[in-house]
């Protein structure tokens, strides 16, 4: 989503008695990676080792960067290229990300790293801010020898671009006449930045694909709306279609090749509502509709566009809290949001990876779309406010938890994220007309550290307790049945 710039597979449990305890079972997505991204504040050498610290107590086991490209290379604000080896990542200035990078090799993180914009002011076509407007394709394939030369070994997955149908990070959008001008723009900028890894000297890189945002249209009215019109998004599947050269029934629209990826990136924000929700825009996937993003994924393989089952990877995700009124709950919601929403990835076998976005808040920007206009789009859905104090969410997103209506009882499932190999978490529920607390069953973890419970006790409230081996005492916040 726009930064801060000047949305399930059962549980198949056998009910005996009044509840009964069964770690997760064998799953495909039991290898999921959730991957956390701290933002610009990890790349703040103040602050850094304490975010580091923070984030290992979080139970944080991999992480996702976004390098921008203006940020490291020479002369980025000049209208001419500067006479430089692109390719050679000596000439550029990696000190915001190296230290970072280096550090999750330390605690053994994979990396994520989304090259994305924005741009040096010389490699876009137009040379005006916000640089962002079709990119040089050569020049990209450059940058991106010199940034698989630079990080290569450290970094296990690549992702380029972030949200290349949204047109604070690319443009244009549309051409004149209505139709998606940015899907085929990202495609050349995709395989020259695969070209350039493989340059690099990554013989087989890991690379994904899209990286899109959740929302937007299939088509606009200049005529109706002017201007304006060219600044909406692309919805993701209309993007994808035309990024892979299909119609809009998925049949062939072209000559184009297949791609090569290692999956499908996305990012399935929601609205202020319980993540199941679906919109009535059948393009627009949120994460309540992942199911479209793996029909269209099947439908673009059966054509030979990409290879098959590819996997999804939802690289960046949050539950938005107030003070956000636009797209804000309860910070008590956020926490129960967020867990369901993990639960909804976690239940999916085609997804490969989940993640969290931020760990403080942004400050409160305009609304939905300022970006665009040079105003600023602020993200609340961070584990603590602005000023650090921590949200539900900072107790919660160590042990997440959902509590589901279920056969006339509960369904229960969480994760103890920091333990590292099976353990014992201590379920507790509050009845109805009672304050206190009581132990409703201490369970063992599988050795990811994933656990369901059935149970037919009724509460009002639950939440769970764990000690790490080192003697930290964890308490999640309340839960409530949905």
């Amino acid at each position: 989503m726009p930064r801060l710039r000047s949305l399930s597979l059962p549980l198949l449990l056998v009910l005996i008695g009044t509840a009964l305890a069964a770690p997760a079972g064998a799953s495909a997505s039991q290898g999921q990676t959730t991957h956390f991204e701290a933002g610009s504040t990890l790349l703040d050498s103040r602050v850094q080792a304490k975010d580091f610290s923070q984030m290992e107590a979080l139970g944080v086991k991999a992480l996702r960067i976004e390098l921008s490209w203006a940020s490291v290379v020479p002369s980025a604000g000049s209208a001419t290229k500067p006479a430089f080896d692109a390719t050679n990542p000596a000439s550029y200035n990696w000190a915001l990300y190296a230290p970072v990078i280096q550090r999750a090799q330390i605690l053994h993180w994979p990396v994520l790293v989304t090259v994305t914009s924005p741009v040096p002011r010389w490699a876009t076509s137009n040379k005006k801010a916000p640089y962002v407007t079709r990119p040089d394709q050569r020049d990209f394939k450059e940058f991106m020898t010199a940034a698989a030369r630079e990080f290569g070994s450290q970094v296990s997955v690549w992702s380029i671009w972030n949200e290349p149908n949204h047109p604070a990070f690319l443009m244009p959008q549309w051409s004149s006449n209505g139709k998606p001008a940015s899907p085929r723009v990202y495609r050349g900028l995709y395989q020259s930045g695969y070209e350039g890894l493989v340059a690099g000297g990554l013989s087989h890189p890991k690379v994904l694909f899209g990286e899109t945002a959740p929302t937007g249209f299939d088509t606009v009215n200049r005529k109706r709306e002017g201007a304006r019109a060219l600044l909406h998004d692309v919805s993701p599947l209309a993007f994808l279609r035309e990024a892979l050269c299909l119609n809009a029934h998925y049949g062939r629209a072209g000559s184009c090749s297949k791609l090569q990826m290692s999956g499908y990136a996305h990012h399935a924000y929601t609205k202020a509502v319980n993540p199941h929700w679906v919109s009535t825009k059948r393009d627009d996937v949120t994460i309540g509709s992942l199911s479209r993003l793996s029909r269209a994924l099947d439908l673009a393989a059966a054509k030979h566009a990409i290879p098959s089952h590819l996997p999804i990877y939802l690289t960046e995700f949050g539950v938005q809290s107030f003070p956000n009124r636009e797209l804000g709950v309860s910070v008590a919601k956020q926490a129960e949001y967020d867990a369901i929403a993990e639960h909804i990835a976690w239940s999916n076998s085609r997804v490969a990876a989940f993640s969290q976005y931020l760990l403080k808040d942004d400050p409160l920007g305009g609304r939905p779309g300022s970006s665009v206009a040079g105003g600023s789009v602020g993200f609340q859905t961070g584990l603590e406010y602005l000023s650090g104090r921590p949200k539900p969410l900072f107790a919660a997103w160590p042990l997440p938890l959902t509590v589901s209506r279920s056969h006339g009882g509960y369904s229960l499932w969480g994760l103890v994220r920091p333990a590292t190999g099976s353990t014992k978490v201590t379920v507790l529920v509050q009845r109805k007309g009672s304050h206190a607390w009581r132990v409703l069953k201490t369970i063992s973890t599988n050795s990811r550290g994933y656990w369901a419970l059935s149970s037919h006790t009724a509460g009002v409230a639950w939440r769970v307790r764990w000690k790490s081996p080192q003697g930290k005492s964890y308490e999640g916040p309340p839960v409530h049945a949905y």
